[in-house]
């Protein structure tokens, strides 16, 4: 991959990083301000709810962090583009939609699917 196409990636995994970091930093700050002096039964279980779903998030996005990471990590090592188990090229397409992506799209199924080896 050429010096230029590389530059394009490490910036949109850089913002990309960026925002993330913001969404996971407020939801933290979200979850401490929170009152926990609520009386309703009803507004305890909607509370509940919220608390456990951005929890969940957070979780999603933190793991999302450590792939953009890893994606521009792989771009100082030069070894960006190829997957990170048959160390084929991974399409184009695929980067451009999710240039964190580790695999190419035949390990991505089989690591979905708990079949992936090493």
């Amino acid at each position: 991959m050429d010096e230029k196409r590389l530059d394009y990636f490490r910036e949109k995994l850089r913002l990309k990083a960026l925002s993330l970091t913001e969404m996971i930093q407020r939801s933290s700050a979200y979850g401490r301000e929170k009152d926990r002096d609520i009386q309703d039964i009803a507004d305890q279980a909607l509370e509940s709810y919220t608390t456990d779903f951005n929890f969940s998030k957070n979780s999603s996005d933190r793991h999302m962090l450590l792939l953009i990471r890893q994606a521009l990590q792989r771009i100082e090592d030069e070894s960006f583009g190829c997957c990170a188990h048959c160390e084929e090229l991974i399409e184009p397409k695929r980067l451009e939609a999710v240039p964190w992506a580790p695999y190419c799209l035949r390990c991505q199924s089989l690591a979905e699917k708990g079949r992936l080896d090493g």
